[in-house]
């Protein structure tokens, strides 16, 4: 498959797009870090200040951090924008709303679901039939 004459003229295209933007992306990284192509000092750049731009942790800790948060709010997040309070669950904050990036079609089917995992978890309140106390003492 993928052996047409097209698809083989967009393989070329998009290789030649790759080494096109290649160059543009190199460049503007060089210009983000302050490296001129001219300037001979800049070419030779030491990066031995690397500690004032990012802080090198290990992959354990940030495990172990996680695992702790984890522990500590287990079923609420907080959405940091607004200063609200989601359920993990039901998806709903402190006030019974749903998050803005949801919409209606996705509440509508998330509030479906929700009601027939309650409804299946509900206990029935019907009383019990004769043969239902039968067949219970007959357990006991």
């Amino acid at each position: 498959m993928a052996k047409s004459i097209r698809s083989k003229w967009k393989r070329k295209c998009r290789a030649i797009k790759r080494e096109r933007y290649g160059a543009k992306e190199l460049e503007r990284l060089k210009k983000t870090l302050g490296i001129n192509d001219n300037d001979k000092k800049s070419q030779d750049v030491e990066m031995s200040e690397i500690s004032e731009i990012a802080t090198v942790v290990d992959a354990k800790k940030i495990k172990t951090a996680k695992e702790k948060k984890d522990t500590e709010t287990e079923n609420m997040e907080i959405d940091a924008g607004n200063g609200r309070i989601y359920n993990k669950r039901t998806l709903l904050d402190q006030y019974g709303n749903y998050p803005v990036w949801m919409n209606n079609r996705k509440i509508a089917k998330h509030k479906k679901g929700r009601a027939k995992s309650e409804k299946a978890n509900r206990k029935s309140h019907k009383r019990l039939t004769r043969r239902q106390k039968k067949a219970a003492g007959k357990k006991k």
